[in-house]
């Protein structure tokens, strides 16, 4: 009995296995032929399904923001463009109204593109609808305006929906001033933001927005509907503080400079002195083809031996310490003077011989400047690099801009320090600062002593308002004691009226300023293959007497037998600054005389005429005139009693000279070293320059004359 049940337990057991394994089988089966089907009868339809399904978000690029010139002109912008596409597929366009306007579609778009004729895109039209193209490219970097017609014409006016036409926007930076400041306003070079784009990209670019696509064939999406956007949030405006006019003043002058004397490269900045913010900035470079352009910030990120542009630095730590007087007499031999093995040599010829301090350093004499500082710090000179150091130019301005030269100014003990390092440290070799961290030093003596950080953006704005506001950054309060200011400022003055740089003393306004003529070091030697080369340099501030600009020149390489700053960089500063006192009204009050107005009927001559005068009229003045016959008198006979005032000709303004006849006025002009130029007959009825200009001897002064 029991065999017999276990028999018919294991019958039970096989047989629910068997059809376990049975039904496994016949499963496995099914799903076999499903696969083999979906892979090969159903595959391609399930495949365009899934493909047609596909969605996906893609960033929308926010608007990147501006940045604006002082007056808010554009200096970069981004400009919409845009590329367009067609949905051919007949689920999209209708055959009637593809059947019914495809020919007047052809002919506008052949007469817009003009690329094709109207048969042509009849034909292609066609041909890509038969394939069920649904991203066909009809054209690309439209401007708005261009988008705007081809969104009217026939089948396309009926919307992305029925007409099929999809437009894509992508946005181009673009600089209305063309190149103007272009290294500084700046750009992408490889593949990251310079200048200005790059220091202030975070606020630039924005927030992205996000798109929702689907794809319509392989790697072709269209946008699924603009309500699903995440809109994106444009990018903060940044206003600069470069003048465009200025600026177009500096490029004009440095690239017509650059151009005349063959230069490899060359830049300007110009400061405004008070807040250190920069007005101009241009930097060029020689092209293979001869032509310039701004490649490289060199006013920025370029560091090289400034040569005698630095002698101030040295004049105002050893005026600043007591360790000299500007009378102080300095023996500069033949101009040939050897530290050890190495032998420093003035550019004069033959030597100064016995000359004072500020004569050695109006004249630039590299021995002169040299000895001075040798014998004040010769036995420490630890004490002279200390002052270097205290001055702070040592250290990076920390400007915002990315790419700034590192300045470097060694000290004793360091590696390369040698017993010659002091001599020649002094008149500006051995050591490297870049040409903006120089003018932040001479834009400090301008400034009264008060170092300004160079200033490039003012606000940051947004949809026309301001955000935030920067103020000036003061890097350096005193930079040195008063007095040392103002002796440096006399001898910068000096510079001009008596050194290396009296071919702009001439000026209609008072410059300050020095020149610098600096070795160039090729290969640890100044003399190269082909000869010395040489940076022709000039710095300094204008006008003199009440300083509104500072700038520095640095021309490289000039060729044409011209090197010297005063002859290759000089004529670019005074340039600037003539044109700039010739466009600013404000600048041009502000260094003339308040003169009083002269009432009608007044008059100015020589009181040997005016005795004549009232000889002849019978007249008698009520009191002596006291002055010289040939000085000239300011007579105003409108009031009740005769009034009378003498004008010092002595003086280093030019006097008022309306009322004046013309042969009193020549007298006068003449007798201050001016030249005269006259238009019309009669009385002087009004001048150029203004009254209050300082006198310049061989400053031309034209008169115009006409009735009283």
């Amino acid at each position: 009995m029991s065999n017999k049940t276990e028999n018919t337990n294991q019958k039970t057991v096989f047989s629910r296995a068997f059809l376990i394994y049975a039904l496994s089988g016949f499963f496995a089966l099914l799903i076999i032929y499903k696969l083999f089907s979906i892979q090969f009868s159903e595959g391609e339809e399930l495949r365009e399904k899934a493909l047609n399904l596909a969605v996906k978000y893609i960033d929308i690029q926010a608007r990147r923001g501006n940045i604006l010139a002082e007056d808010g002109s554009l200096l970069a912008t981004s400009v919409p463009r845009f590329d367009l596409f067609v949905d051919l597929s007949p689920k999209t366009i209708s055959q009637k109204l593809f059947d019914d306007n495809i020919d007047s579609l052809s002919i506008y778009l052949s007469g817009f593109f003009k690329d094709k004729t109207a048969n042509e895109y009849t034909k292609i039209l066609k041909e890509e609808r038969s394939k069920g193209n649904r991203y066909f490219r009809l054209g690309n970097n439209l401007d708005y305006f261009g988008m705007k017609e081809v969104s009217s014409f026939p089948i396309f006016n009926q919307g992305q929906y029925k007409g099929g036409l999809i437009v894509v926007q992508n946005d181009r930076r673009e600089m209305p001033f063309d190149l103007l400041a272009k290294r500084t306003i700046g750009f992408i070079r490889d593949n990251y933001w310079v200048g200005i784009e790059g220091a202030y990209d975070s606020l630039l670019r924005g927030t992205d927005g996000k798109r929702l696509m689907k794809r319509i064939s392989g790697k072709n999406w269209i946008p699924v509907d603009d309500q699903a956007d995440i809109k994106s949030d444009d990018g903060k405006d940044i206003l600069t503080t470069i003048d465009i006019n200025l600026q177009d003043v500096a490029e004009t002058a440095l690239y017509t400079n650059l151009q005349k004397h063959d230069a490899h490269h060359g830049c300007v900045v110009l400061m405004e002195v008070e807040t250190g913010e920069v007005k101009a900035i241009a930097n060029l470079q020689k092209n293979s083809d001869g032509s310039y352009s701004e490649a490289y910030n060199f006013a920025i990120g370029e560091s090289y031996e400034p040569g005698s542009t630095f002698k101030l630095i040295s004049m105002m730590i050893a005026l600043d310490d007591g360790e000299i007087s500007l009378d102080d007499k300095i023996n500069t031999g033949n101009g040939k003077f050897k530290y050890g093995k190495q032998t420093m040599t003035d550019s004069h010829e033959g030597g100064y011989g016995t000359i004072s301090v500020r004569q050695a350093f109006e004249l630039s004499s590299n021995i002169g400047i040299s000895s001075i500082i040798v014998k004040a710090y010769g036995s420490n000179p630890g004490k002279f690099i200390e002052g270097l150091y205290k001055l702070g130019i040592n250290k990076p301005l920390g400007l915002e801009l990315k790419g700034e030269g590192i300045p470097y100014i060694k000290k004793p003990g360091d590696r390369y320090w040698s017993g010659v390092s002091l001599p020649w440290m002094s008149i500006g070799y051995e050591l490297k600062m870049t040409p903006m961290q120089i003018l932040a030093v001479y834009n400090a003596v301008a400034n009264n002593g008060k170092m300004m950080k160079p200033m490039f953006v003012k606000e940051i704005q947004y949809a026309g308002q301001t955000i935030e506001k920067f103020d000036p950054q003061v890097l350096n309060p005193a930079i040195c004691s008063q007095k040392t200011v103002a002796t440096v400022q006399s001898l910068l003055e000096g510079v001009v009226l008596r050194g290396t740089a009296t071919n702009l003393k001439n000026a209609v306004f008072p410059i300050a300023g020095k020149t610098g003529t600096a070795q160039i070091s090729q290969g640890g030697s100044y003399k190269g293959s082909g000869g010395t080369e040489y940076y022709a340099s000039f710095v300094g501030y204008f006008p003199a007497d009440n300083p509104r600009y500072s700038c520095i020149v640095v021309v490289n390489k000039p060729k044409n037998s011209s090197y010297y700053g005063g002859s290759v960089a000089g004529p670019v500063f005074l340039e600037i600054a003539e044109k700039i006192f010739a466009t600013q009204v404000e600048m041009r009050q502000q260094d003339t005389v308040v003169a009083k107005n002269n009432d009608p009927g007044c008059m100015y001559s020589m009181l040997r005429s005016v005795n004549n005068m009232y000889s002849m009229l019978g007249v008698s003045l009520n009191e002596r005139i006291n002055a010289q016959p040939d000085d000239f008198i300011y007579i105003n006979p409108a009031s009740d009693s005769l009034q009378y005032r003498v004008v010092n000709q002595q003086g280093n303004r030019l006097i008022n000279l309306k009322g004046m006849t013309a042969p009193d006025a020549i007298a006068y002009l003449e007798k201050n070293g001016m030249v005269v130029g006259l238009k019309g007959k009669g009385w002087v009825v009004s001048q150029s320059p203004r009254p209050g200009t300082p006198i310049k001897s061989g400053m031309k002064v034209t008169l115009n004359l006409g009735p009283r």
